[in-house]
């Protein structure tokens, strides 16, 4: 791929914010998107906004009385298009975006922060039940159906005597049918823990050396095949979870992609080979994953085991000064991308890139707090 055929990264829209952002996330089937995060005054506050004429315009401002986290829309349907959030009390709320005064679904989810969150179920994506999935500082991950209230339907805890540990990021994954789902949460002390809801049991557990910062499968919804994890110290890895050894694991390969902390991971959606890293540093890096000849191939005694691919960068840009916390690609448009910066001058990016292959011009817009990407525009 020559020069000419890179992905090519340009500022597209930027806002200036006046609070910390600590999510973002686009609306689904829509030109609309949300922030979240908490004003000076340690309240909460969930924004939307529209893109209109090469510009974004605020549609609505709701304050709340804790700081929000994070959030999702995934264990929605699309004509709801309910809102999840958790905040720095440990509540869980569903928002109707229309009504936001009181939340649909409200529960104590937890003791301390809920750091991270995920949906499946919902937006045409995974099969069975609508769920949401927790992490918090109190070493808990919890699993929510909206539909019962109170308690949860898996709660994965350390047992007694176990320190805890924060978790920092979970993911849903292995969504293809009725039965069959997993729960993948990652720990500030490099822990990754696969835990099966259908058996209730933990697959699969290894340790990469530093603090789990995100998670991600490449699709939600098919028969597990790759995981990325970003840490500390600027590295990810990216499992391949087609074929599990009954001692090794999970085969995978690493690369150190930032100078500091890869804060977040999102795979396009049209594209499951294609990946985005934010890093602390205020970069973003745009990455492919190329499979190997053979997935897999038999050890010295006959038993299967995984064959890691290889990861090759397709282009990065520098967005602020300070850390791109969150990220999210535009499940509708191809390339369309938002994201958040700790900088409350980020110059949000939006990347038009254009390729050999048969992606088309995008164009990546930024929002100092908030960054969005628009395509042909």
């Amino acid at each position: 791929m020559s020069a000419f055929e890179k992905p090519q990264i340009i500022t597209h829209i930027q806002k200036g914010l006046n609070y910390t952002v600590f999510d973002c996330k686009w609306v689904p089937c829509s030109a609309k998107f949300v922030t979240m995060g908490n004003f000076a005054r340690g309240t909460g506050v969930i924004q939307l906004y529209e893109i209109q004429h090469g510009d974004v315009k605020l549609l609505r401002e709701i304050e709340k009385a804790k700081p929000i986290k994070c959030g999702t829309f995934g264990a929605t349907s699309l004509q709801q298009r309910y809102l999840a959030t958790g905040d720095f009390a440990g509540n869980l709320h569903i928002w109707n975006l229309e009504a936001p005064e009181t939340p649909v679904y409200s529960v104590k989810g937890h003791k301390e922060i809920i750091n991270t969150i995920d949906g499946v179920g919902g937006l045409g994506i995974g099969e069975g039940a609508p769920e949401i999935v927790t992490g918090s500082r109190d070493g808990t991950v919890k699993v929510w159906d909206p539909r019962q209230k109170d308690d949860p339907v898996a709660n994965m805890e350390p047992v007694q005597g176990e320190n805890k540990r924060d978790c920092w990021t979970v993911a849903f994954g292995n969504a293809y049918n009725q039965e069959e789902r997993v729960v993948c949460a990652g720990y500030d002390n490099g822990d990754i823990k696969l835990f099966d809801l259908r058996n209730m049991s933990l697959r699969w557990e290894t340790n990469i050396k530093n603090g789990v910062c995100s998670l991600e499968f490449d699709r939600k919804d098919i028969s597990m095949n790759k995981l990325v994890a970003t840490s500390l110290e600027g590295k990810f890895h990216v499992f391949d979870m087609r074929t599990q050894h009954p001692t090794k694991g999970f085969a995978s390969v690493s690369e150190k992609a930032h100078k500091s902390t890869v804060w977040q991971v999102r795979h396009l959606p049209q594209s499951r080979e294609l990946f985005l890293t934010a890093g602390g540093a205020g970069g973003l890096h745009l990455w492919k994953y190329e499979y190997p000849i053979q997935r897999s191939k038999k050890d010295s005694e006959g038993v299967e085991m995984g064959v890691a691919g290889s990861v090759s960068l397709l282009q990065n840009v520098t967005l602020s000064t300070q850390p791109v916390s969150s990220l999210d690609w535009s499940p509708d448009k191809r390339g369309l991308c938002i994201c958040s910066s700790f900088d409350q001058m980020t110059p949000t990016i939006l990347l038009p890139y254009t390729w050999s292959t048969s992606l088309t011009d995008i164009a990546c817009l930024a929002l100092a707090d908030t960054c969005v990407c628009d395509p042909w525009s």
